[in-house]
């Protein structure tokens, strides 16, 4: 059984700083990405920051320069520092996880979002 929770947000003013997290429970045979989404209002859900398994870390073109993403393996805990906050950055943000199980075929995996906002 896979569970993914977020903690970490609020409300914060522009200029300012949150980190969220996301621990993760369950047993995979791999993951093969973890990384942040988030959806604002009126808009679809769009793609933060991603680690791949083996590859370098991507970010949106929109986050670049004051987000980072880490990892500690320890505490199987995914995290989203971000830092300068805009008022664009408003939305729910959800940990994600894809990965293969023992069905041994690749799935995703969604938190329960939890919300940033800030304002002007």
């Amino acid at each position: 059984q896979v569970q993914l929770v977020e903690s970490g947000g609020g409300l914060v003013q522009a200029g300012g700083s949150l980190r969220l997290s996301c621990a993760t429970s369950g047993r995979f045979v791999s993951i093969n990405a973890m990384g942040w989404y988030r959806q604002a209002p009126g808009k679809e859900r769009e793609l933060v920051a991603l680690i791949p398994t083996g590859a370098s870390t991507s970010f949106a073109d929109s986050v670049k320069g004051r987000f980072t993403i880490s990892k500690d393996n320890a505490k199987n805990t995914v995290y989203l520092q971000m830092n300068n906050l805009k008022p664009e950055d408003t939305a729910v943000y959800y940990c994600y996880v894809r990965g293969v199980r023992f069905s041994l075929r690749e799935n995703e995996y969604w938190g329960q979002g939890t919300q940033v906002t800030v304002s002007s």
